[in-house]
């Protein structure tokens, strides 16, 4: 059974040189567990080099995680802050050969994952030979399909991550955690070998009992830790509950282009938990 604790033991999971997997914008991406490990590396330095796998795409999370030290490598299909612009940190980090990038499309992401997820070691995919991908994703490989004549196809090596981290709206005593209609978080569970989760609140009885609610319903076997924070994906939004804080955006937006701006969004976000 999963454990219910503090959020700082929860995320003792996520260690120097792991594969941290979070989620798109809009499924629920743990923004306060993001503080809470950037507050990590500035004040023990253990949480850096990391890789993390941003599914498919990100937008604060990784660029503040980028900014703060804490990624030596990123997977993901795209960066961006959307209609508030690039994503300085990550931009930055890019121009100045600090971060490592292995680049991808989302179906590919996916399908990775979903190797992982079920225990394969690959995955086929079409649609990426002809592609600039294919001259830089040295890992992915082309083999004639076995079943056809003259027909290459595309291998992806899966991807199987130590530790995925979410924010989700609730879970019970039993560690089970409803995840709603973002079927993509109990895929990420399924491929990583460790899932930390931050919700919202802990519902009484046993979600899985609830006819209703059963069928988003991540089980508990798949979780290693939650961690009750409310307003966790704030300023990101966490669908149905809360909107993204367009204002917060604009203001990070502006800050983080410098590496002294960013520092200082940290002292006022970061180090001094400022929160809507």
């Amino acid at each position: 059974m999963p454990v219910i604790c503090s959020l700082d033991d929860a995320l003792t999971t996520i260690v120097d040189g792991c594969v941290l997997a979070v989620p798109r914008e809009q499924a629920g991406v743990a923004m306060e567990a993001t503080r809470a490990l950037i507050c990590r590396q500035m004040t023990h330095h253990n949480v850096k080099n990391l890789h993390l796998v941003a599914l498919p795409a990100s937008t604060l999370q990784a660029d503040m995680l980028i900014g703060a030290g804490c990624v030596d490598t990123l997977e993901t299909s795209a960066v961006s802050l959307g209609e508030f612009g690039p994503a300085p940190r990550f931009t930055a980090a890019m121009t100045g050969g600090t971060l490592r990038m292995k680049d991808a499309t989302c179906p590919a992401l996916y399908a990775a994952l979903e190797a992982g997820e079920k225990g394969n070691p690959f995955m086929p995919l079409r649609g990426l030979i002809g592609s600039d991908l294919m001259k830089i994703r040295s890992d992915w490989r082309v083999i004639d399909n076995p079943f056809g004549n003259d027909d290459p196809i595309v291998l992806l090596p899966a991807i199987r991550p130590d530790v995925a981290l979410f924010h989700a709206p609730m879970a019970d005593r039993h560690g089970n955690v409803w995840v709603g209609r973002q079927r993509d978080l109990t895929t990420l569970a399924h491929a990583s070998r460790k899932t930390v989760v931050t919700v919202e609140r802990i519902a009484d009885g046993n979600l899985l009992d609830d006819h209703v609610l059963a069928a988003g319903v991540l089980p508990g076997f798949y979780v290693e830790a939650i961690a009750v924070v409310e307003n966790g994906a704030w300023p990101l939004s966490l669908p149905d509950y809360y909107p993204v804080d367009d204002a917060h955006l604009a203001d990070y937006a502006r800050l983080a282009k410098t590496a002294d701006g960013f520092a200082r969004y940290c002292d006022e976000y970061v180090y001094g938990k400022k929160a809507a």
